[in-house]
């Protein structure tokens, strides 16, 4: 199902997941939904690879914990940073290098300064290959965070206007 992208986040100068100008990221970009999701579009390159032609796992992990953890700021009207205090995995499928993927993530719940998501990554097919459940605190990035983030939003014209997002894994 295509859903209409109401905005783009911003990426960080040096992240591994988003990074601008980091040559090893995988400069996944974040587009919140229509229906409230964050979607991540990304290409890992081999130097994201595990076994031959596979994307190695944490890299898999790393890209839905970004994706959750961002998840919060979707339509919000204050912009909160968050850090992982649990996340679970379920690797169902492989993952091929080289390919645009993409990946959906959303908040479940958000009390006081923890909040929870889940999302997936989905194959080119439409199938569900990794998939996680997180928990995560709120922080002050003023108060927290070291040096400078280099944050900001790139825009490009291959940006899309919609996003397909498979229903049920399908």
């Amino acid at each position: 199902m295509k859903f209409s992208v109401t905005a783009k986040q911003p990426n960080s100068s040096m992240c591994a997941v988003c990074g601008r100008d980091n040559p090893h990221s995988m400069k996944t970009e974040f587009f919140e939904l229509e229906n409230g999701e964050l979607a991540a579009l990304f290409t890992p390159g081999p130097e994201h690879q595990g076994y031959p032609g596979r994307l190695h796992g944490g890299f898999a992990t790393a890209v839905l914990d970004e994706l959750i953890g961002r998840a919060l700021n979707v339509n919000a009207e204050e912009e909160f940073w968050s850090v992982t205090v649990e996340i679970s995995v379920k690797f169902k499928k492989p993952v091929p290098v080289g390919g645009r993927l993409t990946a959906v993530g959303r908040i479940t719940e958000n009390r006081g300064r923890v909040f929870e998501g889940t999302g997936e990554i989905f194959l080119p097919s439409g199938e569900i290959a990794v998939e996680a459940k997180a928990r995560y605190m709120k922080f002050s990035l003023d108060k927290d965070a070291e040096g400078d983030l280099g944050w900001g939003v790139s825009f490009s014209g291959k940006d899309p206007s919609e996003i397909d997002i498979p229903q049920n894994g399908q």
